[in-house]
């Protein structure tokens, strides 16, 4: 059985100053990290590889890690994995930023992003992504499309967090409104259990 630690947005240290040490402990003992993008800066990197080795997508907060790749295709266990962050165009995207946040949390909008990966990527037996901050699971024809959700959330004490470091009037507004946001943000991680008989997906929580 190998063990893989799915980790996805976890703007360390763009938004968070530390990884949560919750996350560090919880993947202590797997064999392998991979990142679904929205890194946050390399130094997050080489605080995972001091758990497991790594491998990383870019998400759409990495523009200055051009390191790493939008894609990536990996052989495990006999399994083809492939992990992208998983935004889309701008048409689709900031409509979608607009509807979460004035419906203040209640009305994030990804549905059919599970059957798009699909699409985009048919041979693959797995596919990671992160990018919605939302946990989630689906078998689609075969493949298992998984998304751990966000080790960083944007709930209230994040927002006036950010506020007081002074952001642009874009952010600021953003903020002002999605700090009063209803729907509960869990932060989370997931592992990938890769063996012989299949694979199997689980998420965890984090305390914070």
């Amino acid at each position: 059985m190998i063990r893989i630690g799915v980790v996805a947005d976890t703007h360390c240290p763009e938004f968070l100053d530390d990884l949560p040490p919750d996350l560090l402990a919880g993947l202590r003992g797997v064999d392998l990290i991979l990142h679904a993008g929205d890194v946050g800066g390399p130094s997050t990197l080489e605080r995972l590889r001091e758990v497991a080795p790594v491998e990383a997508v870019r998400g759409d907060h990495d523009g200055a890690m051009t390191d790493l790749p939008l894609r990536r295709e990996l052989a495990v266990g006999g399994r083809r994995l492939v992990i992208v962050h998983g935004n889309r165009s701008r048409l689709i995207e900031e409509p979608a930023t607009l509807l979460g946040t004035l419906s203040l949390g209640t009305m994030w909008f990804s549905a059919g992003l599970p059957a798009h990966l699909k699409r985009l990527h048919p041979n693959a037996d797995v596919i990671l992504y992160g990018h919605t901050h939302k946990a989630r699971t689906d078998l689609i024809d075969g493949t298992l499309v998984f998304n751990p959700g966000a080790v960083y959330q944007v709930d209230e004490a994040q927002a006036r967090h950010r506020l007081d470091r002074r952001p642009g009037w874009f952010e600021w507004t953003w903020l002002q409104v999605i700090r009063h946001r209803v729907d509960r943000v869990v932060s989370s991680y997931g592992v990938l259990e890769v063996g012989p008989t299949g694979v199997r997906a689980r998420v965890f929580p984090l305390r914070g």
